[in-house]
């Protein structure tokens, strides 16, 4: 549909089930290939989980900043999955090594604070990350800090997300 319209697929959140219909946020991965294509999402819940979706997978296919828009001929191609995120707790931490030992490999996605300054990883990430160090080193450089900067502002959420579809 964006192929033709430009815009989001339209959906009215009344046609759907109960859990659809549910504030949720989430992320929609694009890849072609098994390399990534686009990644888009929030991780508040502002809106129906269906119009979320629906609104991150157009921007994933059209509008992440760091690709060119899905051409026709790949959009046979594309390879979706869907991360519903769960709502975000804080960590409390008092160190950086004892936000280390908080991190629970595999599970949690984290969103680092600081200043102006925000990024997120999704727990899909673990996948390609060999423990919470080095995690947190990506982390931190999505955040566009160094991967060795650390101050006592930094504020961190954790949260937990359902996966759909292909990883």
């Amino acid at each position: 549909t964006g192929l033709h319209s430009g815009r989001p697929l339209g959906v009215d959140s009344a046609d759907y089930s109960r859990a659809l219909q549910s504030p949720r946020a989430s992320f929609v991965t694009l890849r072609i290939s098994g390399e990534l294509r686009g990644c888009m999402g929030a991780i508040k819940a502002l809106e129906p989980l269906v119009s979320d979706v629906a609104r991150n997978a157009f921007a994933a296919a059209f509008r992440d900043p760091r690709f060119p828009a899905v051409t026709r001929d790949e959009a046979s191609k594309l390879e979706f999955h869907i991360s519903v995120l769960s709502e975000s707790a804080v960590i409390e931490f008092d160190s950086e090594r004892d936000l280390l030992a908080k991190i629970r490999p595999g599970i949690d996605g984290l969103t680092l604070y600081e200043g102006s300054r925000k990024g997120t990883l999704l727990p899909a990430v673990w996948q390609s990350v060999s423990d919470p160090r080095e995690f947190l080193a990506h982390l931190k450089k999505k955040a566009g800090l160094p991967a060795d900067y650390w101050s006592t502002r930094i504020r961190v959420e954790r949260y937990t997300a359902l996966s759909i579809g292909q990883q």
